[in-house]
């Protein structure tokens, strides 16, 4: 076990880290979210039917394929960020994230090309899921591993702090074109802008991040061992699988959350409640302005009192209060009660997620953090946040219940719950105990899956 430490940095290269981190995550996902933004008018556009619900389904299917390839985007780029550098692939997945949002913004309707404008589209989704697959993990990996000891938290944090600087520009921008904009122009071509802005950023982003010097952490690993480090698939599970499962239930209920409360919200509004698309959007963006804010101070609390010791009660509380806040809204929806609610979610998910990218890399050595943060990342925001929006919107339509989403909520949350009990052991439990408490983790450090 090495325990050399980790060459000093200068206020200089953490500052450029952290903006790197948070500037290019906080782009890519401004473009990912404008997608779920304007599902309504994109489905006009690009899948036209006889069926509004069809219509809109085929929509939100296209929507859940950039997550089914998260996973693999997570593996395959997170496993080659944890071989050549986080920078670097940082780097890259900015350029891919830009390029298909640029297919997505200009590609013509289908009245216009027929049946190719559509298979543009899932193409163009297909690229921003590989990207996004890559980017938590890595970017989670990168702020940890600059973080000095006591604050990784805090530091991972403001991965989250991106995401949410993300809703805000993306549901700013909502807002402002169906506040200003007429539905033909907004059919027409102001669902577009969104997606031509954030691809003429991503050059912006690239720069930034190819100045990034690599982390202390990824440096100290190559020179102990000589090379390159190499994690094989086989060595990954052995070592890490309980680690991952803990991972995912780390994820899990922030995960549901944050994609019915955000992506999902201004479809939930207008079809179920009857509301303007533009009252969702505003919501929306109260939301990301308190997130942005709270999201640092949740993970600074992890780091006092122990990531973990937080994880159970929060989670329970929002398990308690996700009933009541859908049934206030829906038994007489209004902008004011959709507002309300929308604060009070919004405080839970902060005091969830904040601590999320620092717990998720804490668990995993250096050699296997980006891999292991993005496969059970993804592999829990696929399944239970990029599938929710389409799986409630059948459930509702199936029932005809628009209760729908808080008994989804309940559910991820449960789960969650039971998955962080039952596997929190081994290289979980050390975390908690030691690298999220302040103690620097040995480089390459490995320990025995023993339960605590």
């Amino acid at each position: 076990m090495n325990t050399s430490p980790s060459p000093r940095l200068t206020p200089q290269q953490v500052r450029r880290a952290i903006v790197a981190s948070v500037v290019g995550n906080g782009l890519e996902w401004f473009d990912f979210l404008a997608y779920g933004y304007f599902a309504k008018t994109i489905a006009k556009v690009f899948f036209p039917t006889h069926s509004s619900y069809l219509s809109i389904s085929l929509t939100l299917a296209t929507f859940a394929i950039g997550f089914f390839v998260r996973p693999l985007g997570g593996v395959l780029l997170g496993a080659y960020a944890d071989r050549v550098g986080r920078p670097r692939v940082l780097s890259l997945l900015i350029l891919m994230m830009a390029a298909s949002t640029l297919m997505i913004g200009l590609t013509p309707g289908y009245a216009t090309i027929g049946i190719a404008a559509p298979c543009i589209v899932v193409l163009a989704r297909l690229i921003q899921g590989l990207a996004v697959g890559g980017q938590f993990g890595t970017a989670s990996a990168m702020l940890v591993e600059y973080a000095p000891p006591g604050k990784k938290m805090f530091y991972g944090s403001f991965n989250m702090s991106s995401q949410a600087f993300a809703l805000i520009l993306s549901s700013g921008c909502g807002y402002l074109l169906t506040t200003w904009l007429s539905p033909e122009q907004l059919h027409s071509w102001g669902w577009r802008v969104p997606f031509l802005l954030g691809s003429l950023i991503g050059p912006l982003g690239f720069y930034i991040r190819h100045r990034v010097d690599e982390s202390p952490e990824f440096e100290a690993l190559k020179q102990r061992l000589g090379h390159a480090p190499r994690t094989s698939l086989r060595s990954f599970v052995r070592d890490n699988g309980d680690a991952a499962l803990c991972a995912m239930g780390v994820i899990i209920v922030g995960a549901a959350a944050n994609y019915l409360w955000h992506s999902y919200l201004p479809i939930y509004v207008q079809r179920q409640l009857h509301m303007p698309l533009k009252a969702a959007l505003l919501t929306t963006l109260v939301s990301g302005a308190i997130n942005f804010f709270l999201f640092p101070v949740s993970g600074k609390l992890a780091d006092r009192y122990g990531a973990y010791r937080l994880f159970y009660p929060i989670v329970i509380l929002w398990l308690l209060s996700v009933y009541p806040l859908f049934w206030y809204v829906v038994a007489d929806p209004s902008p004011a009660r959709l507002l309300s609610a929308q604060i009070i979610a919004t405080v839970f998910m902060a005091a969830m997620s904040g601590p999320h990218p620092g717990m998720l890399a804490t668990i995993f050595p250096v050699q296997a953090r980006s891999a292991g943060v993005a496969l059970s990342y993804n592999l829990a925001v696929t399944l239970f946040g990029g599938l929710a929006p389409v799986t409630v919107t059948w459930l509702t339509h199936l029932t005809g219940n628009n209760l729908m989403p808080a008994f989804y909520l309940i559910a991820a949350a449960l789960i969650s719950l039971a998955l962080v009990f039952f596997t929190r052991t081994g290289r979980a439990a050390y975390a908690e105990r030691d690298y999220g408490r302040g103690v620097p983790q040995p480089v390459g450090v490995t320990t025995s899956h023993t339960t605590h």
